[in-house]
């Protein structure tokens, strides 16, 4: 590789660690200044660049309507579990709300007051709920964002000053939007307490000390902060989606503390094994670090793979992974080197003895060598036992709902939560989001006027929809509809009635001229961008197989790995989008793990794990192939050299899985459900690769095929000859010690 090969970078390191801990140290002050400007540039705004339906009539109504003609609402409700609106308590109270928000005049345009007008549908049928629609000021989704935001403090102002037995709330776009950004903020708490103790407590564990365990945990934060002043910089030439965070935290958590695990772990075995220090660093550079360097690449061209998807919120999601899987391992390749340089056998610092370890430093894993050779001794039963299961556990996939969370995936206590609750059941809550429908070009025309009466009354003869309003655009070439439903907008109710819409009435109406109408709105929108993912998942598919194709072939030399890879990683996600589907959709155990059952799996999720999963699991398949590999070149023992392979990554992947999993889990326990289906089939997917796929399916299959592993086609034989993680270094022996992480017992080497 070069001057900047893994081992030269690691060689610099060891000769300069000050120079590289200085500048890892500006880097991270350049961070930090970057990261100031980064709520700036995250926005909530989401741009799809691919003109479906719904999208479409967005476009027109965004260039033929404004403000004034189309506002942005928020409903603020009101409601008395005893008294009546006209009681002189529920009058002081809201005729206070109402003044509040009509003070706001930088946010809010114009309040609407049922004991200035008396409008009566204001009121609700029981009379003890009052609906005050708030017009907001703002042309975008970061003003109507900043406008909700505001009229959500004016209403907690309210509540505590409410009288008892009310209740104050609201909801519209920005208040929603609002919601679910502090839902986001919470959750990455949650996932930080829940997710960094156990990584610690893993990490000890596996090292046995507390400077080794406690190096990952500080490399992967570094990693992530590194990672969001780059984002920040990035975000001021591309607009990025407010969730990155999310994204950054959770990947860079992950392959962050991996990374580190991986270098450091070889780092102390060269030690035992006899190397001096500098050596051994140079040693797990030339080794770990190469495999790092490739995995690396792996998950990067498996996350490069979403960006195909033509949309704003996949593509900013996929860069911030990138960048923050590009810190981790750059840290892993210069910065580690020199804190080994520095720290040297101080790493094994604050030594632990846990119960079981083994105490002798030749004696393998003894459960992972009866578990392979088991698998082994019965390939055929083992594989067709292990596949079924995996694919048992992928059936309930095929009854995969996707969609959006919708309103009523927030919290129910939550202000937007409770306004929803209560203009559900009092008034009419497709006001929130309603269908509407934009017919462009041909106004006033009677053949138009005709089919706009048909229309509507059909919509109107639906007992479904509620009643529809028209709005001319000020330019006069465009007509809008709206209607509204008294269901989630995202609801099976809304995705039918939107069918009925598009298929039935419109085309009755309208006939050849149907092509001039777009049905848009959130129902729309959400259905629309489903099958927009839908078209491209098997262009997103193809990226990641083939490239990652392409790199096991070139690294493993072999066109068989590659393949089996392939197909063990398909049916682990595979599995894991099934119990997703089995558990969050249809609610089996949902309440067990504290997850909130919903309708439908986010559209988003299911490629976006593809991507990430197929990435993260090549990161075990490099780390054991290479020594499976490195001892069967050692020993031609197709069964030896899989037996060793597994034992001696034993300790390292078991550690770096169960890291992912707390770090996954922590995700999964917030309360956004996009991030607990995100979370918790990440996590899943991970337990299967590190145990079915790496105990059972890989020794089985490598015991069938034997020889023919290694398998390459003669007109292939051009492919360079890649050395990962040591396997043609010649220091070894047939006898060398097992790579599993067991540390002496006396004081560590000199």
């Amino acid at each position: 590789m070069g001057a900047l090969s893994p081992e030269n970078l690691a060689r610099m390191a060891t000769r300069r660690p000050w120079l590289v801990v200085a500048a890892w140290s500006v880097i991270l002050i350049f961070s930090f200044i970057a990261m100031s400007g980064l709520g700036d540039v995250l926005s909530t705004d989401q741009d799809v660049y691919e003109q479906f339906e719904a999208k479409r009539g967005e476009d027109i109504l965004d260039a033929e309507y404004d403000g004034a003609t189309h506002p942005a609402i928020e409903y603020v409700v009101i409601q008395s579990d005893g008294a009546d609106v006209d009681s002189p308590i529920f009058r002081q109270f809201a005729m206070g709300v109402a003044g509040s928000l009509a003070e706001s005049t930088p946010f809010v345009r114009e309040v609407a007051n049922y004991y200035v007008s008396g409008d009566e549908t204001l009121i609700s049928n029981d009379r003890r709920a009052l609906l005050i629609p708030t017009i907001i000021r703002g042309e975008d989704q970061d003003e109507i964002l900043d406008a909700g935001e505001h009229v959500l403090n004016v209403i907690r102002e309210a509540r505590d000053g409410a009288p008892t037995g009310f209740i104050v709330a609201t909801a519209g776009e920005g208040s929603i939007n609002s919601t679910f950004n502090e839902i986001a903020e919470k959750d990455l708490q949650t996932a930080e307490m829940i997710g960094l103790p156990i990584a610690l407590v893993v990490l000890v564990i596996v090292f046995g000390a507390l400077a080794a365990a406690g190096m990952p945990i500080i490399l992967g934060i570094l990693g992530i902060l590194v990672a969001l002043g780059l984002t920040a910089l990035i975000g001021r030439a591309y607009e990025l989606s407010f969730f990155v965070t999310n994204m950054i935290f959770m990947i860079g958590l992950a392959v962050g503390i991996d990374y580190t695990l991986l270098v450091i772990q070889r780092f102390r075995e060269e030690r035992r094994l006899g190397l001096e220090r500098d050596a051994a660093i140079v040693k797990a550079g030339g080794t770990a670090s190469r495999a790092v360097l490739f995995s690396g690449m792996a998950v990067i061209v498996s996350l490069a793979g979403l960006l195909i998807v033509p949309d704003s919120i996949f593509r900013s999601l996929s860069i911030g992974a990138i960048v923050v899987v590009v810190a981790a391992i750059s840290a892993s390749l210069t910065l580690l080197p020199a804190l080994l340089r520095l720290l040297g056998d101080r790493v094994d610092k604050g030594r632990v003895r846990l119960p079981g370890r083994s105490t002798s430093q030749n004696e393998p894993g003894r459960f992972w060598n009866w578990a392979v050779r088991g698998v082994m001794r019965r390939p055929i039963v083992a594989l067709v036992i292990a596949t079924g299961l995996l694919l048992a556990a992928a059936t309930p996939y095929l009854r995969v709902e996707l969609g959006f969370s919708g309103i009523e995936s927030l919290p129910s206590d939550s202000i937007t939560g409770q306004a929803w609750a209560i203009q559900r059941d009092q008034f009419n809550a497709g006001d929130l989001a309603p269908f509407q429908i934009v017919i462009d070009g041909v106004p006033g025309t009677p053949a138009t006027e005709a089919a706009i009466q048909n229309l509507v009354a059909s919509i109107e003869a639906d007992e479904v929809f509620g009643p529809v309003t028209r709005t001319d655009a000020p330019t006069g070439v465009a007509i809008l509809l709206e209607t509204g439903i008294n269901f989630d907008a995202q609801s099976d109710t809304a995705i039918e009635a939107l069918d009925r819409l598009r298929k039935e009435y419109i085309p009755a109406a309208f006939g050849s001229q149907s092509g001039v109408v777009a049905v848009t709105g959130d129902t729309a929108y959400v259905s629309d961008y489903a099958d927009m993912i839908g078209r491209w998942t098997p262009a997103v598919f193809a990226f990641v197989l083939g490239l990652s194709f392409v790199i096991l072939l070139v690294v493993f030399r072999s066109i068989v790995v590659p393949i089996k890879a392939i197909i063990m990683n398909l049916l682990s996600v595979g599995a894991a989008y099934g119990i997703v589907v089995l558990v969050i959709q249809e609610g089996v155990g949902a309440d067990l793990l504290g997850f909130r059952q919903v309708d439908r799996i986010e559209s988003w999720v299911p490629l976006f794990m593809f991507a990430i999963l197929f990435g993260l699991s090549m990161d075990y398949h490099v780390f054991l192939l290479t020594r499976i590999r490195e001892r069967f070149n050692e020993t031609d023992d197709n069964a030896e050299s899989v037996a060793y392979g597994v034992r001696a990554t034993a300790g390292l992947i078991t550690g770096a899985a169960a890291i992912m999993v707390a770090v996954f889990t922590g995700f999964a326990l917030g309360e956004m459900t996009m991030m607990q289906q995100f979370g918790f089939g990440l996590a899943v997917a991970i337990t299967l690769d590190a145990t079915i796929v790496r105990i059972v399916l890989v020794p089985a299959a490598m015991a069938l095929l034997g020889r023919a592993n290694w398998y390459l086609p003669s007109w292939l034989e051009w492919l360079p000859t890649i050395d990962v993680d040591g396997v043609h270094d010649d220091h070894r022996h047939v006898g060398a010690v097992p790579a599993v992480p067991v540390l002496p017992q006396g004081d560590p080497a000199a």
